[in-house]
């Protein structure tokens, strides 16, 4: 999972990058409902409406360590994943590469087995390796267990990544 950061001058003065500051999180809620500045069809439309797991933490927590032993989960709500808009050259490319056309973004992690998002924290994935049973999100680095009701939209690339 790679996420990037720009430095700005409204970063705050001890170096801090959590992607819970006042100033990333406003801008979060800026795209998810700001329908005038873009966000339409990509966090503010409605999408076409999925469902994660409706298991509890613990069950899911056991299930992935079972199907996915020594890699990095993180349990997430509020989803949407996203089919990327891709021409049938690009899609030879991405499958050659061992990847799905697939981006998943998440407005709340609800666990992490490494720690490296905090509950409450967003998140967004590189390109998906596998996508099983509805709910169990793969990418390279990650096992993204999806949990509860949450969306699928298409974007482009260049799209998705401009947002986040």
């Amino acid at each position: 999972m790679y996420l990037w950061w720009v430095p700005s001058s409204r970063d705050p003065p001890d170096g801090d990058r959590s992607m819970n500051t006042p100033v990333v999180l406003m801008e979060i809620t800026r795209l998810s409902t700001d329908k005038n500045e873009g966000a339409e069809g990509l966090l503010g439309g409605p999408g076409n409406p999925r469902q994660g797991s409706t298991d509890n933490d613990e069950i899911l927590i056991e299930l992935v360590k079972a199907l996915f032993p020594r890699k990095p989960y993180c349990l997430v709500e509020d989803w949407t994943i996203f089919n990327v808009e891709v021409t049938e050259g690009e899609l030879q490319k991405v499958h050659a590469a061992g990847k799905l056309p697939l981006v998943l973004f998440a407005h709340n992690v609800r666990f992490d087995s490494e720690r490296r998002f905090d509950v409450g924290d967003w998140v967004r994935s590189t390109m998906a390796m596998s996508f099983q049973d509805g709910f169990l999100f793969e990418t390279w680095n990650t096992v993204y267990v999806l949990v509860g009701p949450g969306c699928e939209k298409s974007a482009s690339l260049e799209t998705i990544f401009s947002y986040f």
